[in-house]
């Protein structure tokens, strides 16, 4: 897959725009892998403020623990760039926010960093939406390819499209 552009980045972000303002909900982020750069392209959008309601970029543990309540105990167990710490940053993000649905992206980015269990372009990405009873949570693992650059914007392009399903 190639790097998105920004053109294709901005028309996912309008297209999640106008399904959040029709159903009258806000969105947050919580980024490792990806620096900002969801909340980045979503705040690029004119009005975006009615819509999305704040982001975190916790890229080291002790930021995902002390800002999204990430247990410990996840990180030692499965390491930062795992499914069940993407999943715990997305309800974390919600339990911090007024947001009715989350994304929370953590993965290797490269160019070094990678392990043959999580070799670099490993992303998982959490979306959460707020229900009476908790939040629902949908995960998914990605491989993506490329540069630095391109792993993140990939990354973006996919948490944009998973808030369009969320």
């Amino acid at each position: 897959m190639a790097a998105p552009a920004n053109a294709t980045l901005n028309k996912l972000v309008r297209q999640v725009a106008g399904r959040m303002l029709a159903a009258n909900q806000l969105v947050a982020t919580a980024e490792s892998c990806t620096g900002g750069m969801i909340a980045k392209c979503i705040t690029d959008l004119p009005g975006s403020s009615a819509w999305f309601e704040r982001g975190w970029v916790t890229y080291s543990d002790r930021s995902k623990r002390q800002e999204l309540d990430v247990a410990s105990g996840l990180l030692k167990r499965h390491g930062a760039v795992s499914e069940p710490v993407a999943r715990a940053m997305a309800r974390g993000a919600l339990q911090a926010s007024r947001a009715s649905v989350s994304v929370a992206v953590t993965g290797v980015a490269g160019p070094d960093g990678g392990t043959e269990q999580k070799p670099v372009g490993t992303v998982w990405i959490a979306w959460a939406r707020r229900q009476p009873a908790g939040a629902r949570v949908v995960s998914r693992r990605y491989l993506f390819a490329g540069t630095r650059d391109a792993v993140r914007r990939q990354t973006v392009a996919m948490a944009l499209k998973g808030l369009l399903e969320a």
